[in-house]
C-alpha cells in the first residue's frame, strides 16, 4: 500500500509540474517570445531538482506579474487623470463665463488607487471647500466607456430629475481600462449639480456604470502644476514598466530555452507513473504484475529488452515474461508503412477489424483507386492529379516536419492514394479515350467511318465498320456521332455491373476464409454457399449474358430477358436467346435462387439450438467447436457470457434480419454500382461542356483578349470543378461502394486498435 501511495504521489507531483510548465508556456506566448527549437547543451536534470527550479521560477514570475499589474494600473489611472485634466478645462472655462458661483466639490476618494496621495493632497490644499459655500454649484469629473455614455447621461438626468448639467468630450484615443486591461474608447465627462443628496446619487451611479472619477480644481491656474506632476509621474512609471518588462522577458527567455525539454521530461515521467498505476501486486505483495498485449512478432524482442533492463538496473529479482490466456478479445494490430497506412486508415474509419479477421486494406490498395478511376476516367485530368501527387511525394521530407493546415495535411497524408488514383485515372481515360473530353487516335486509325460527310450531322445509319477493331479502348470515331451517348451509356453501365458483381463475389469469398480460419463450418455451409448461389444465380447470370452479348454482337434485349426470367420463365426467348440451352438454364438458376433463401434462413438457428442443448446436457460435450457459438456473441463479452441461456428467438431474428438484408442488398447493391456509370457520364459531359462551350467558343473569335479570357475560364473550371469537386465526389462514392457494398459481405469491424505504450506517441494533450 505504501508503494501504491508513492506512485499516486508521483503522479500528483508530475501533474503539478505540468501545470507550472503550462503556465510558463502561456507567459512565453503572451510575451511574444518563441520557444527555442534548438537542442541546447545542458546537463541532465532529475525530477526533484526540476521541481525545485519550477517552483522558484513560478514564484518569481508571479511576483513580477503582480508588480507589473500594479504599476500598469497606476500608469493607466494617471493617464486617464491627465486626459480628464485636459478635457475638463474647457468645461470649467465655460462655467466661469456663465458666472457660476458656488463651491467646488473635491472628492477625497476620487482616486481609485492610493498611489496618488501626493497629488490628491495638493488638490485638497488648493481646493478644499469652505463651510460657507454649501449652497453653491458643484461638479464631478471623470471618464467612462464611450458605449455607456448615453445611458449614463440618461440615468443621471432621471436620478437628479433634470437638476444637473452634463458635459462630455471624447478622449480622442483608445485607453487601456485599469480594471479590465482592455483597449477601449472612452469619454470624459463633467457633471454640474447642486446639493449633497445629488452628489451621493451621482457617485453611486458612477460606481454602477464603472466610471472612474478624478478631482479637477476649479482654479484654471492650478491645472498646469498638477498636469506637470502627473506627466512627471507618468514618465517615471513608464521607465519602471520598461525595466520590469525587460527583466521579465529575460527570465522568460531563459525558461523558453529549456521549456521543451522540461515538458518532455515531465510528460514522460507522468506517463511512466500512469502506466505503473495499472500494475497489480502479486500474492506476496512484494512484486508487481503487469498484464498487457504484445504482438507475436515482438515477443522475442520484448524478452530481450526486459532482460537488458534487469541487468542495467542491477535488480536482485529477475523479470518473468509469461504468456497467458486472456478472457477479453485481443486488440487488432496491422503493421503498415508510409504507402499502406492511408489505405488502412480508410478501412479503420469504417471500423477496426475484429482480431484475426480478414483485413480489407489489402484489397483497398488496388480496388479503391480503381473504383475512383472508373468515375474519373480522363487521362488529361489524371496527369494533373499525378503531377500534384508527385510534388507532394518529392517534398515529403520537408512537409513531414512542417505544421500544415487541415486541408493540406489531409492531402499530404493521402499522397500515395492520390498517386494510385491518378495512375488508374490515366488507364481508364485511355480506355474511354478522353483527354479533357477530346479523343485521340493514339493506338492507330479508327475502325469506323461515316456514311455521310460528318458523323455529327449524319442522317442515315451512321458509323460503318470497315477495318479491324480499334486496338485499345473506345474507338475515337464514336465521339461526336449521333449514337455516341447510347453506345457509351451502354458500355459504361455494363462495365459497372460486371465490376460490381465481381466486387461483391470477392467479399463473399473473403467471408469463406474468415469462417474457415475461425473454424465455423456452419457459416460455410449455411451462409457462404447459399449467398454465392443466390448472387450468381441472378446477377452472375446477368454478367454472363453481358459478356456473351459483347462477344457475339447479338441485339438481344437483356432487360426483357431478366424481367421475363421471373415473370414467365418457361416462355420461349425468341430473338433474345443468346446461346443454346439458355431457357432451361434460367429455370435452374431461378430454382437455385429460391432454394437459397430458406437455406440461409432456417438451418443455422435450429442447428445452433440443437448443439447448445447437447453441449450443456452432457451427451456430446465436444461435438461443437466453441468458435461457432462464439460467433453469435458480441466480441467484447467475457467468456462466462457464453454459458448463458441460449435465446433461440433472438438468434432466429438475427439470422432472419441478416438473410433479408443480404437478399434485398444483392439487388440494391448491384444497382448501387451503377453510380460508376452515372458519375463517369457526368464527368465526361462536364468536360465536354467546358471544352466546347468555353474554350472552343472563345477560340472562334479572332481576338486575343477573348481567347485569353476563355482559356482562363476553362483552366479555372477544370481546376476547381473537375479536379477538385468532381474528384471529391468520386472519392466519396468510391468510399461508399467499398464500405457498404464490399465490406458488409464479410467485415465485422467491431474490434479495437492495439495502442502500445510509447514515448513517441505522447502529445501535449497528455500533460
Amino acid at each position: 500500500m505504501i508503494l501504491t501511495a508513492f506512485r499516486f504521489g508521483q503522479v500528483k507531483r508530475c501533474a503539478e509540474m505540468s501545470r507550472k510548465l503550462r503556465f510558463f508556456k502561456d507567459q512565453v506566448n503572451k510575451a511574444g517570445l518563441m520557444s527555442s527549437s534548438r537542442t541546447l547543451l545542458q546537463p541532465d536534470i532529475d525530477l526533484e531538482d526540476l521541481e525545485v527550479h519550477l517552483a522558484e521560477h513560478e514564484h518569481e514570475l508571479i511576483e513580477m506579474n503582480s508588480n507589473s499589474d500594479k504599476l500598469r494600473q497606476s500608469y493607466n489611472e494617471l493617464l486617464e487623470f491627465k486626459i480628464v485634466l485636459q478635457k475638463a478645462s474647457g468645461f470649467l472655462i465655460s462655467s466661469h463665463g456663465r458666472a457660476v458661483s458656488g463651491e467646488i466639490e473635491l472628492q477625497d476618494n476620487g482616486y481609485s488607487n492610493d498611489d496618488y496621495g501626493d497629488t490628491a493632497s495638493l488638490l485638497e490644499q488648493e481646493m478644499r471647500p469652505q463651510p460657507s459655500n454649501t449652497s453653491g454649484l458643484r461638479f464631478i469629473s471623470g471618464i467612462i466607456c464611450k458605449s455607456k455614455a448615453l445611458r449614463f447621461e440618461r440615468m443621471l438626468f432621471r436620478a437628479t430629475r433634470g437638476n444637473m448639467f452634463f458635459n462630455q468630450a471624447p478622449a480622442g484615443e483608445q485607453i487601456m481600462d485599469p480594471v479590465s486591461t482592455e483597449m477601449i474608447e472612452k469619454t470624459v465627462f463633467v457633471v454640474f449639480f447642486s446639493g449633497e443628496q445629488a452628489r451621493t446619487k451621482i457617485l453611486k451611479i458612477c460606481e454602477a456604470f464603472g466610471a472612474n472619477c478624478y478631482p479637477v480644481p476649479e482654479d484654471i491656474s492650478k491645472h498646469g502644476q498638477i498636469t506637470r506632476e502627473v506627466t512627471s509621474r507618468l514618465t517615471d512609471l513608464e521607465a519602471t514598466l520598461d525595466a520590469g518588462i525587460r527583466h521579465r522577458n529575460k527570465a522568460l527567455t531563459s525558461i523558453a530555452d529549456h521549456l521543451a525539454k522540461w515538458m518532455d521530461l515531465v510528460r514522460r515521467e507522468k506517463a511512466v507513473y500512469d502506466t505503473l498505476n495499472m500494475l497489480n501486486f502479486d500474492v506476496t505483495k512484494k512484486c508487481l504484475v503487469a498484464e498487457g498485449w504484445c504482438p507475436m512478432i515482438a515477443k522475442a524482442q520484448m524478452q530481450e529488452v526486459l532482460h537488458r533492463a534487469t541487468f542495467d538496473s542491477n535488480s536482485q529479482v529477475g523479470i518473468i515474461f509469461h504468456q497467458m490466456d486472456a478472457v477479453e478479445a485481443p486488440p487488432t494490430y496491422f503493421k503498415t508503412n508510409t504507402f499502406t497506412n492511408p489505405y488502412q486508415e480508410i478501412v479503420d474509419a469504417y471500423g477496426v477489424a475484429r482480431y484475426q479477421e480478414a483485413n480489407p486494406a489489402v484489397y483497398t490498395t488496388v480496388i479503391f483507386p480503381f473504383l475512383f478511376a472508373m468515375m474519373f476516367g480522363d487521362w488529361g485530368h489524371g496527369i494533373c492529379l499525378l503531377l500534384g501527387a508527385l510534388v507532394l511525394i518529392a517534398r515529403e521530407n520537408k512537409l513531414s516536419t512542417q505544421k500544415l493546415g487541415s486541408f493540406m495535411e489531409m492531402l499530404f497524408g493521402g499522397r500515395y492514394v492520390i498517386l494510385l488514383m491518378s495512375l488508374f485515372s490515366i488507364y481508364c481515360g485511355l480506355i474511354y479515350n478522353e483527354f479533357f473530353s477530346v479523343p485521340f487516335h493514339i493506338f492507330g486509325p479508327s475502325a469506323f467511318r461515316c456514311r455521310d460527310t460528318s458523323c455529327r450531322d449524319a442522317y442515315t445509319t451512321g458509323l460503318v465498320k470497315y477495318r479491324d477493331p480499334y486496338p485499345f479502348g473506345v474507338d475515337p470515331s464514336w465521339r461526336g456521332s449521333r449514337s455516341e451517348l447510347a453506345f457509351l451509356n451502354s458500355m459504361k453501365m455494363k462495365m459497372s455491373i460486371l465490376f460490381g458483381v465481381a466486387h461483391m463475389n470477392l467479399g463473399i469469398i473473403l467471408s469463406y476464409f474468415n469462417a474457415r480460419f475461425f473454424g465455423s463450418s456452419l457459416d460455410i455451409r449455411y451462409q457462404f454457399v447459399p449467398q454465392m448461389i443466390f448472387l450468381n444465380s441472378l446477377f452472375g447470370y446477368l454478367s454472363l449474358l453481358i459478356i456473351v452479348k459483347w462477344c457475339s454482337g447479338s441485339q438481344a434485349d437483356l432487360y426483357h430477358v431478366m424481367i421475363y426470367m421471373f415473370l414467365s420463365p418457361t416462355d420461349e426467348l425468341g430473338e433474345n436467346q443468346l446461346f443454346w440451352g439458355q431457357r432451361p438454364l434460367q429455370i435452374v438458376l431461378l430454382l437455385l435462387a429460391l432454394i437459397a433463401v430458406p437455406w440461409m434462413l432456417f438451418p443455422k438457428p435450429f442447428i445452433l439450438k440443437k448443439l447448445h442443448t447437447e453441449r450443456f446436457q452432457g451427451r456430446s460435450y465436444g461435438i461443437l467447436n466453441s468458435s461457432e457459438l462464439d460467433l453469435e456473441v458480441e466480441p467484447d463479452s467475457a467468456r462466462e457470457h457464453h454459458h448463458e441461456e441460449f435465446n433461440f428467438s433472438e438468434v432466429f431474428v438475427h439470422q432472419m434480419i441478416h438473410s433479408i438484408e443480404f437478399i434485398l442488398g444483392s439487388v440494391s447493391n448491384t444497382a448501387s454500382y451503377l453510380r460508376l456509370w452515372a458519375l463517369s457520364l457526368a464527368h465526361s459531359e462536364l468536360s465536354t461542356v467546358f471544352y466546347e462551350k468555353v474554350l472552343l467558343l472563345a477560340w472562334g473569335y479572332d481576338n486575343l483578349v477573348i481567347r485569353l479570357v476563355g482559356l482562363t475560364v476553362f483552366a479555372f473550371a477544370t481546376a476547381f470543378i473537375l479536379l477538385m469537386m468532381e474528384s471529391l465526389s468520386a472519392f466519396l462514392h468510391a468510399l461508399r461502394l467499398h464500405w457498404v457494398e464490399f465490406q458488409n459481405k464479410f467485415y465485422h469491424g467491431d474490434g479495437y486498435k492495439f495502442k502500445p505504450f510509447s514515448f513517441a506517441s505522447l502529445t501535449e494533450d497528455d500533460d
